[in-house]
């Protein structure tokens, strides 16, 4: 099957422009999301060998998941599942509905295995979200993987106004979701990223937790909540984050975001397309990504969990975020290049790599 998705499928995927492919795809996989033969016949296919983890106080089937941004809407929920992944995080989705910026506003370098996009949070808003994961579930088709929502600020919302704005989606989405991301670091809505700021992300947390904690009085224990971080960030604005997170008592921090840096190369194409403008993600992200994964992991002492996202294209991408400091690592770009068998050839590679160690004695064996 990763033959042929090399060699008939990706090539009639990219012939047509970025966007298009993922949205074509993306209706497709939601129309299998509600036939059971074909959510039955892609669990077959896929074949993904258990991997159980313990992380964020959740459990995990394996630890790969589906990254923000491929399923933007919870178009197709259960096909995740079926297709191996040990979670899957939705969205980013943000509290008023948005067309996101203009389009085009994706672009793939196939050269580099890169992706570069200025997406811009397009989406129907968290109130459509939640009706639409309750839909889901009512239809008895909710994943037994944990899963996870990406939190944005909407674009017409004031930089002084982001705490209510991600709280408002935060509130509405509470119940849907096993946990959260507080994304304040996309680099596709303007000025975004100046929330990674101490005081900025302080009071977003501070109103996020203060709600976590009143509703999970109201129903069960608090819902997990981790925040994304910027690979164009410094060792110190890391710190940073690492000690309001620690001190708002966050379960975990995701590393890494797309990045605003390009990589020197000597195809005319690629330069190009890296002179676009956007996050930048795929290979060329995977050392950078790594290298916050193990500062994170040292500078928190272990004490925040930590998801390694960028580049991760085989097991042994996936090993190196984990043997930094990585718990559970995520798949976006990879999945557009290497297709969907990915998964079942990282977790067979991760089976292989442990060789009967425990998954807590590996994770973070070399960021020390």
């Amino acid at each position: 099957m990763s033959w042929l998705y090399r060699h008939v499928a990706r090539p009639l995927l990219f012939t047509q422009e970025s966007e298009v492919a993922h949205d074509r795809t993306l209706a497709a996989l939601a129309l299998a999301s509600r036939s059971r033969f074909l959510r039955g016949l892609t669990e077959a296919l896929c074949d993904v060998p258990p991997l159980p983890v313990a992380a964020l106080g959740l459990r995990f089937p394996n630890p790969v998941g589906l990254a923000a941004g491929m399923d933007k809407q919870g178009l197709a929920v259960p096909i995740w599942q079926a297709m191996g992944f040990g979670f899957s995080e939705l969205g980013g989705v943000t509290w008023h509905a948005q067309p996101g910026n203009p389009k085009p506003r994706m672009f793939r370098v196939v050269a580099e295995e890169a992706l570069v996009n200025r997406m811009g949070f397009n989406n129907g808003g968290a109130p459509v979200l939640a009706q639409r994961l309750r839909h889901w579930k009512n239809l008895g088709l909710w994943p037994i993987h944990p899963v996870g929502i990406n939190l944005g600020k909407s674009k017409i919302t004031p930089l002084p106004a982001a705490p209510g704005d991600y709280l408002s989606s935060f509130s509405e989405l509470w119940e849907e979701a096993d946990f959260f991301v507080v994304n304040v670091s996309s680099p596709n809505t303007p000025n975004l990223r100046q929330l990674q700021d101490r005081d900025a992300l302080s009071e977003i947390l501070f109103c996020l937790q203060e709600r976590n904690r009143l509703l999970a009085a109201e129903y069960r224990k608090p819902k997990p909540v981790l925040v994304k971080v910027a690979p164009d960030l410094s060792w110190e604005a890391l710190d940073e984050i690492v000690e309001v997170a620690l001190a708002h008592s966050l379960a975990g921090i995701v590393a890494s975001n797309t990045t605003l840096a390009r990589p020197l190369n000597s195809d005319p194409v690629a330069t190009q397309l890296y002179r676009e403008v956007g996050g930048l993600s795929g290979r060329p992200l995977r050392q950078r990504s790594t290298e916050l994964v193990r500062h994170l992991y040292r500078r928190s002492e272990g004490k925040l969990q930590i998801v390694g996202v960028g580049g991760i294209n085989s097991a042994d991408d996936a090993w190196e975020k984990i043997l930094a400091g990585a718990s559970l690592v995520q798949i976006y770009s990879g999945l557009v290049f290497h297709g969907p068998l990915l998964v079942r050839e990282i977790v067979l590679g991760l089976h292989d790599r442990l060789s009967g160690a425990k998954w807590e004695d590996v994770v973070g064996a070399e960021a020390h």
